[in-house]
């Protein structure tokens, strides 16, 4: 009997713990199934409105100038003195920068004193060639005479009165007398050759001597034009080489914004362009509103679009090269154009509409920035889709998809 207790109990015990939770589990109490309810999202929204306005194109632009002045050094010299610092106002004629003469001076002394050698070697070769023509009509009378001596040489050596060397020497004395004459009539004969070359030799030189003058007095460089010391880059004592870049000057009232007008547009420029209307724009730098027009396009394109050159209409001259600025231009009519916030495009290209307590997205056309009566930019779409009437959702939601449960702000 003890072994089979042993076996019995366990399995009773075990069996009434199984009936017990059997009894809990069926007597629980049931809870109630969970409501999942569907958020609403509280969003502001606008009324469509579609009419005729004119966009703006956002351009980004660098001031540069079209002519600075670059001034370098007319041959290779010393830095005497720096007159003027980067940032500094000049005006036109005030002294920039001074190269050491004494690097000028001397070379110029010595081409002066090879034009005076010319000039006497000009002089020695008339009185030359004067003496020449007057020597010339004696050693015509010279040779006259030789030949008057031989012709007596031989009739005496004829009549046996006269010696055959004296006929020899009459005949020597007539050669030599016809090669001076030879000789003569050559130099005289190459009297214009000579000239022309001494005169060919003086003007060279005086062609050097202005080359050198022109360098010294290019030795003190002066402002051409009032403008605006853009960048020095020597200093007082530096030995600089000819041609070499001391300063850049620029005239303030002549910059110019280049900006890159998108390929997209230039149809549409050059429609502007083609009715004679002037293409300007504007742009707010610090605080200040400034307006712009297209001065002319480059010459020379790339795939992005073609570079245009704006000039400001005030000329201001608080603005520097290399400045960047924001700008718009204005473009031609739109007609159904919306204008929305930049808060209610998602993507660039697709907006919502409100439609019975849901979103719709709807893709649209950007047609460009535009700027309200309050002074607030903003960004004109349109769409086939758009009607008057219409709400368009203007807070971004970054889980906005079709279908998603909204409600207007309440007084929107």
């Amino acid at each position: 009997m003890k072994p089979i207790l042993k076996i019995l109990v366990p399995v009773l015990i075990l069996s009434a713990g199984v009936g017990a939770f059997a009894v809990l589990r069926a007597t629980k109490p049931e809870q109630p199934a969970a409501q999942v309810q569907e958020r609403v999202w509280r969003v502001e929204v606008m009324e469509v409105q579609p009419r005729t306005l004119t966009p703006a194109l956002t351009l980004y632009g660098r001031l540069e100038s079209p002519n600075p002045f670059k001034a370098a050094a007319s041959a290779a010299s010393r830095i005497d003195k720096v007159m003027v610092r980067e940032g500094e106002r000049v005006s036109v004629g005030q002294p920039l920068v001074m190269l050491d003469e004494r690097d000028f001076l001397p070379r110029l002394d010595q081409a002066r004193a090879e034009v005076r050698e010319l000039d006497a070697q000009i002089r020695s070769e008339g009185i030359r060639q004067q003496s020449d023509m007057a020597a010339l009509k004696q050693e015509k009378k010279l040779l006259q005479l030789s030949r008057q001596a031989v012709d007596r040489a031989q009739r005496l050596r004829k009549k046996d009165l006269g010696s055959d060397s004296a006929l020899d020497e009459a005949e020597q004395s007539l050669a030599t007398q016809a090669l001076s004459l030879t000789s003569r009539e050559l130099a005289i004969a190459d009297h214009p050759a000579r000239l022309s070359a001494l005169e060919a030799r003086l003007a060279k030189a005086r062609a050097r001597v202005t080359e050198l003058e022109l360098e010294f007095e290019r030795s003190r460089l002066l402002a051409p034009f009032d403008g605006i010391v853009a960048e020095v880059e020597v200093a007082e004592g530096d030995q600089v080489d000819k041609n070499r870049v001391l300063l850049t000057l620029y005239d303030p009232s002549a910059l110019e914004v280049r900006a890159r007008i998108p390929t997209p547009f230039q149809e549409e420029l050059d429609q502007v362009r083609k009715t004679g209307q002037t293409l300007s724009g504007e742009a707010v730098i610090g605080g200040r509103r400034l307006e712009l027009n297209l001065l002319r396009l480059a010459g020379e394109a790339s795939p992005s679009g073609v570079d245009a050159l704006f000039r400001f209409e005030s000329r201001p001259d608080w603005l520097r090269p290399g400045q960047v600025i924001r700008f718009n231009i204005h473009r031609l009519p739109q007609p159904d154009a919306v204008p929305v916030p930049f808060s209610a495009l998602y993507r660039g290209n697709r907006v919502y509409r409100l439609e019975e307590g849901r979103m719709r997205g709807i893709g649209v056309e950007t047609l460009g920035s535009f700027t309200d009566p309050s002074g607030k930019e903003k960004q004109l779409v349109r769409a086939p889709e758009l009607k008057t009437g219409d709400l368009l959702v203007m807070t971004h939601l970054p889980n906005a998809v079709d279908g998603l449960r909204a409600k207007p702000v309440a007084g929107e």
